[in-house]
């Protein structure tokens, strides 16, 4: 990457001049309209008690870098076998932050998720180091990287990429990962990172893996941006189901989910909306601006039984634009509801 004399006078401050303007800037236009009408009516006081509306944005941006700042370890458990919904909703899952679970009953899966890291001024080689560290030390039975990796400062850091990631070489034949729309700037330089670390990269490919907790088959799908349906249909039938394996996908875009058909796939995994980036989740309201688009923002999501669970994101593009949307550092734990009516959840396969 950029040499860190060179982040600190360019690459910072740019970044930021462009995030302020971008707050700024759309907070005048909606001040514009009461602005006029009180200047027209010649209301010298009202115009003078607004001004201090003006210093709303930096304390927005301030927010964001706070918010940004903030990860916590959190465990997140996920219940596969249930009956769900015919269209694409958010269900109820349990979140536990700062601590982990009791744990009685069949061992989960428990998979680690890297999304979006972004390697980039905001994201340094040693801080997604310590963050792939922290992972590693919870012991996952699987690691799932879901994408976009760098920005346009890394595009060319192929040995940075290497080193942030290197605490996953531990985890041997247990790493696997996709590539993000990001990616597809940078392919052989994200190739040769996650080469040096023996992390698998499933570019519309599959991997058998037996775990403590079962067996597995993990599917990748390559990030396109058109034909999407017919894209993982394909893919689906080229590596059907495996008995007795939970089977897992791992697909950058959320959206591209509704496009699974329901029962092909137990549970999906997924970033790119970096959770919504704007929302109430910092005050424990599930709301952001991606509510009610056709983005599955975070958390869990269900078609029939199958499961999607989308990652916060572990980095941010350019500047740390999070506002009430902290980044995600979490361990899944997944279990598979009774088949037989039975009120406890199990362990998936074995």
């Amino acid at each position: 990457m950029r040499g860190r004399g060179f982040q600190l006078a360019v690459s910072l401050p740019a970044q930021t001049f462009l995030a302020t303007g971008f707050l700024c800037g759309a907070w005048f236009l909606a001040l514009a309209l009461p602005r006029a009408v009180l200047a027209l009516t010649g209301w010298d006081a009202g115009l003078a008690a607004l001004r201090w509306l003006d210093w709303v944005p930096l304390g927005i941006g301030a927010a964001a870098l706070v918010t940004s700042l903030r990860q916590r370890l959190e465990t997140v458990r996920i219940r596969l076998g249930d009956a769900g919904p015919e269209r694409v909703e958010r269900v109820p899952h349990a979140r536990y932050r700062g601590r982990a679970p009791d744990l009685s009953g069949p061992r989960p899966l428990r998979i680690a998720q890297i999304a979006d890291p972004h390697l980039g001024p905001w994201q340094t080689v040693e801080k997604l180091r310590r963050r792939a560290a922290s992972l590693v030390a919870q012991e996952p039975d699987l690691v799932a990287l879901t994408g976009d990796f760098l920005t346009m400062e890394s595009h060319d850091a192929a040995e940075a990429l290497a080193r942030a990631l290197e605490p996953l070489r531990e985890l041997r034949g247990r790493c696997f990962a996709v590539f993000g729309n990001h990616d597809l700037e940078a392919p052989d330089a994200i190739s040769d990172a996650l080469r040096a670390n023996h992390v698998e990269l499933l570019i519309d490919a599959e991997k058998r893996v037996r775990t403590e907790a079962g067996a597995v088959q993990v599917v990748g799908a390559n990030h396109v941006w058109r034909d999407r349906e017919r894209h993982l249909g394909e893919l689906l039938a080229r590596f059907p189901r495996v008995p007795s394996h939970l089977r897992l996908l791992l697909l950058h875009d959320p959206s591209a989910f509704a496009h699974v058909a329901p029962g092909e796939v137990d549970l999906t995994l997924s970033g790119h909306t970096h959770g919504g980036q704007l929302g109430l989740l910092s005050l424990g309201l599930p709301w952001t601006v991606l509510s009610r688009t056709r983005w599955p923002d975070h958390g869990l999501f269900a078609r029939g039984a199958g499961r999607l669970y989308v990652h916060r994101g572990t980095g941010f593009y350019g500047f740390p634009l999070r506002v009430g949307v902290p980044g995600e550092h979490s361990i899944l734990e997944v279990f598979r509801a009774e088949p037989a009516g039975g009120g406890e959840a199990t362990a998936f396969a074995h």
